[in-house]
C-alpha cells in the first residue's frame, strides 16, 4: 500500500509539472485523490451477505438491510479535446454492518475508465456529468455472536459466512469542480454504482450455471471529495 501511494503520488506530481510546462496546449493531465461516504441498501438481508441459507434459520431476523459506507480513491483524467475529460479511476469502500456482531461487514473494491463532460459557470466553477465502467469485487462476511452450548463451555458454535463476488458496473455521476487556481481544484461529486454480478437463488449452485446480469445489492449513493492538481482546463 505504501509503494502504491508513493507510485500514484509521483504520477500527480509529474503531470501538474508536464501541464505547467505545457500550460500553452489545450492537452493535459490532472489527478487526485478522493475520500468518500455513502448510504447503501438492499430490499433482503440475505441479498446483503449473498447468501440464501441464512433466510432459512433464525439468524435472518433483525439483520441489517441498509448501512452507512466509507472509503477512499483515486483518479487520473486526460484532456483531449475542450469540455471532455477521458481517464481512469479506482476505489475501496466498507460497510460496516451494525446490529450484528463486530466484524461483519461488505467491502467492495472496483476500477474502471471514464468520460465526462463539463461546462463552465463563471470562471472557477465547472458542473461536470459522466460514467465510469469497470470492474470489482464484492467481499460479504457476515459473523453472529459466538453461541457457547453442550457440556462444556469450551465448546463454542458460531454461524459464519464468506463471498467474494466478482462484477462489472456501470457509474453514473454529476458533480462540480471548483477552480482554486490554474493547477488546484476541489471536486465534489455525487454517483451511484450499479454493479452486476453473479449472484444464485439456489446457495448448492452458487458455482455453477451463474448468471452475470443480476443486479447486485447493496446499492446507494455516495458523495465524494477530493483535490486535484494538475491543468485543470483547456484554454
Amino acid at each position: 500500500m505504501k509503494k502504491t501511494g508513493f507510485i500514484l503520488v509521483m504520477v500527480l506530481l509529474l503531470s501538474g509539472y508536464t501541464t505547467r510546462v505545457h500550460g500553452e496546449s489545450s492537452v493535459g493531465f490532472s489527478g487526485g485523490i478522493m475520500v468518500h461516504a455513502g448510504y447503501l441498501f438492499s430490499d433482503d438481508p440475505t441479498k446483503v451477505f449473498s447468501n440464501t441459507g441464512l433466510g432459512s434459520a433464525e439468524y435472518v431476523k433483525g439483520l441489517p438491510k441498509a448501512g452507512a459506507c466509507y472509503g477512499i480513491g483515486g483518479t487520473l483524467r486526460l484532456h483531449l479535446i475542450d469540455h471532455i475529460h477521458v481517464g481512469a479511476e479506482g476505489f475501496l469502500s466498507g460497510l460496516p454492518l451494525r446490529g450484528v456482531s463486530k466484524g461483519s461487514n461488505v467491502r467492495t473494491g472496483w476500477a474502471g475508465a471514464f468520460c465526462d463532460y463539463y461546462t463552465t459557470w463563471g470562471s472557477r466553477v465547472q458542473p461536470i456529468a459522466g460514467l465510469s465502467v469497470g470492474g470489482g469485487t464484492m467481499k460479504r462476511l457476515f459473523v453472529t455472536e459466538p453461541v457457547t452450548s453442550g457440556a462444556s463451555e469450551s465448546q463454542t458454535n458460531y454461524n459464519a459466512s464468506y463471498v467474494n463476488t466478482p462484477f462489472f458496473y456501470m457509474d453514473p455521476y454529476v458533480g462540480l469542480e471548483i477552480n482554486l487556481n490554474e493547477f488546484i481544484a476541489l471536486l465534489i461529486r455525487i454517483d451511484y454504482m450499479l454493479p452486476f454480478g453473479r449472484t444464485k437463488s439456489d446457495l448448492a449452485s452458487l458455482e455453477s450455471d451463474v448468471k452475470w446480469s443480476n443486479f447486485m445489492t447493496p446499492s446507494g449513493p455516495r458523495l465524494h471529495v477530493g483535490v486535484l492538481l494538475g491543468k485543470l482546463r483547456n484554454e
